[in-house]
């Protein structure tokens, strides 16, 4: 059996690419950065909002506080968006589009650069959301495969394939 996927990897593939990374392989830091994100929004607003009663009083350290905890605020919430944003960045020309055709010896992925051939023992973790699934070789490195780009089966036959290939579950992430 053969699966062929052609994935473009925009914005979109690059943030599931990021998200798959948090959930999976980055897991305990990202928990641990969460909580620490939120435990400084919570010491900003501790202390600078009045708690007798008295009103605001808005000077410009508070201006400051509130800016930094407004950076971290936003930096929870759109983290994948802005860790894709960099990998983009960083992405050799040619890179942004790849068809890669999976058999029972391995993989192979092909860009406008060049040609490379893959195995499955390298894979660490495999993972799924509704539009991807998502490889990830260690804390910085992944790939990801469009379904919509996919052909030679299903879904549903792929992941059956890559549990046997990888001998790993395929994790559903959100």
């Amino acid at each position: 059996m053969e699966f062929i996927f052609d994935t473009v990897y925009d914005q979109k593939a690059v943030t599931a690419m990021a998200h798959g990374l948090r959930k999976t392989i980055r897991k305990k830091h990202s928990r641990r950065s969460h909580v620490f994100g939120w435990l400084v929004i919570g010491l900003v607003l501790l202390l600078t909002l009045p708690l007798d009663g008295e009103p605001i009083v808005i000077e410009g350290r508070t201006i400051i506080t509130w800016a930094a905890g407004l950076l971290v605020f936003v930096t929870l919430l759109f983290e994948d968006k802005i860790n894709a944003w960099i990998a983009r960045g960083r992405m050799m020309a040619g890179t942004d589009r790849a068809v890669c055709t999976f058999s029972q010896d391995g993989y192979c992925s092909e860009s406008a650069i060049g040609r490379t051939e893959w195995h499955y023992e390298n894979i660490r973790y495999v993972a799924e959301d509704k539009d991807y699934f998502i490889f990830v070789f260690d804390k910085n490195h992944a790939q990801v495969y469009a379904k919509q780009g996919m052909a030679g089966g299903t879904a549903e036959e792929f992941r059956a394939f890559l549990t046997q290939m990888t001998g790993k579950e395929v994790q559903y992430i959100k």
